[in-house]
């Protein structure tokens, strides 16, 4: 145990040091260093030895990521972004998959899959990472609405695609037809009761948060909440079942942990606004009672009390989203760590034509359809504008991760082509990390001075409009 955590804060410490110091991606960084750990000075795993426990670890650990990216959103850019994420991580998903149908044969010429196998291939390839997109964007100065753009795209795209792999590819690889009708209901019903979900879960985390003003203690009921929804939806027909419902059905854990995490982020946030509206006024009041001749002491002292209460609760809440944002930094330590004790290098290699076919045509594919994206956006007034610079940073966003294993174990194990499969999602994954994050931090680089222009202008633009 002890050697674990020397391994985790040693690897973390590292590669916080190379993204400080040289803009490496702290995502970058660890994989990196978790790879040259295992191969030089561990050769035996710490935390898992096969595809199965990691994905398990991956299912563990996934809330607490998707709880610190989500604290990051609001409502108030859900509203002003919702048609453009919507397009992004739901459109062009489908629409990916939908291409790869027609297109697979090319690459996979050899293997003969099915319209079902290649749903599922592309499925696992289409998730991203928002861990990584979020730390490359923590080091630049962005426009805030191409921040929410890929950041936005990167939670709810993994939605989308695990949607899409369980409810259509796993069904169809079962043998079922899919029809319209069974893709449009089993969509809406995920999609809308999964939010419902996760927005009743998010009240109930407010409820508790109430009883207490301890940060541990909040901390605590944050975490709960979105392990909560998330745990709730993964096994909704339990609950069915209890209720004598005597159903199959689940809903998307990552959407209702998402739902549950902005409403309760929202509603902690409403109240901050209130307070610091209240903040003024009492400052107003203290400022006038000081210039009257025999000010009220008295008054005074209970105004400045009502002043460092509310100073006390923001640097609390602020303080709180950095304890889970550090949470959520182990938690990517521990799952590079983890990936790089499940590689097979010579399973790789075997595979490597179709790794780098797959990744050059999801690289393609993302890039036509982000494309299609920015030519829509400019024709319209209801979506943000997006130009090139805009579509270079959303196509190389699209950074792969953890839960592409996780459907990886979702394969019922007699599936024929599942060795090549496991091959192509983690190679996949590996290219993305690092040629993707390159292409992203050169295109932010060389782009510096037009970013930081464009941002001064949607600050200037948010002023006058308030």
């Amino acid at each position: 145990m002890v050697l674990i955590l020397l391994s985790i804060a040693g690897i973390l410490y590292f590669a916080l040091q190379l993204e400080d110091r040289f803009k490496i991606p702290s995502p970058l960084g660890i994989i990196s260093l978790s790879f040259f750990f295992h191969y030089f000075f561990h050769a035996s795993p710490l935390f898992t030895s096969n595809p199965e426990d990691f994905a398990a670890l991956v299912l563990f650990l996934l809330p607490v990521l998707l709880i610190s990216d989500s604290l990051e959103l609001t409502v108030q850019d859900l509203k002003e972004n919702g048609l453009s994420l919507f397009y992004l991580s739901v459109v062009a998903v489908a629409l990916s998959v939908l291409t790869a149908i027609f297109t697979a044969d090319l690459i996979f010429a050899d293997y003969h899959l099915s319209s079902a196998a290649v749903i599922i291939l592309f499925a696992m390839v289409l998730a991203t990472d928002p861990v990584s997109v979020v730390s490359i964007f923590s080091k630049f100065s962005l426009p805030h609405r191409l921040k929410i753009l890929a950041e936005g795209e990167s939670l709810f795209n993994d939605a989308t695609a695990l949607i899409i792999f369980a409810f259509i590819g796993l069904y169809a690889l079962d043998g079922s037809d899919i029809t319209l009708g069974y893709v449009s209901e089993t969509s809406v019903i995920v999609i809308l009761g999964s939010a419902v979900l996760g927005i009743f879960t998010g009240y109930i985390g407010l409820l508790v948060l109430k009883t207490t003003e301890n940060r541990i203690a909040e901390i605590l009921v944050i975490l709960c909440t979105g392990y909560g929804a998330f745990e709730i939806a993964e096994h909704f027909y339990t609950l069915l079942n209890l209720f004598g419902g005597h159903s199959h059905m689940h809903l998307s854990g990552i959407l209702s942990c998402i739902f549950a995490t902005i409403t309760v982020q929202h509603m902690m946030a409403k109240a901050l606004d209130q307070d610091a509206k209240q903040l003024d006024v009492v400052e107003e009041a203290v400022q006038q009672e000081a210039q009257n001749k025999k000010p009220s002491r008295r008054l005074i002292t209970s105004l400045l009390k009502r002043i460092k209460a509310t100073v006390e609760e923001r640097d609390r809440y602020i303080r709180t989203k950095e304890d889970i944002q550090l949470l959520a930094i182990i938690a990517n330590t521990v799952l590079f760590v983890a990936m790089a004790e499940i590689v097979d290098i010579k399973l790789l290699w075997q595979y490597k034509v179709e790794i780098l076919g797959m990744f050059l045509a999801t690289t393609i594919i993302r890039a036509v359809m982000t494309g299609k994206f920015a030519i829509i956006t400019n024709q319209t007034t209801k979506m943000t504008s997006v130009n090139f610079r805009w579509w270079g940073v959303l196509t190389f966003a699209g950074i792969k991760g953890g839960l592409s294993i996780v459907m990886l174990m979702m394969i019922p194990p007699t599936f024929e082509h599942l060795q090549m499969f496991q091959a192509v999602v983690i190679g996949v994954i590996l290219l993305s990390t690092f040629i993707y994050s390159a292409i992203l931090i050169t295109i932010i680089t060389k782009n510096k001075q037009a970013f930081t222009l464009e941002m001064e202008a949607e600050i200037k633009a948010h002023h006058q409009k308030n």
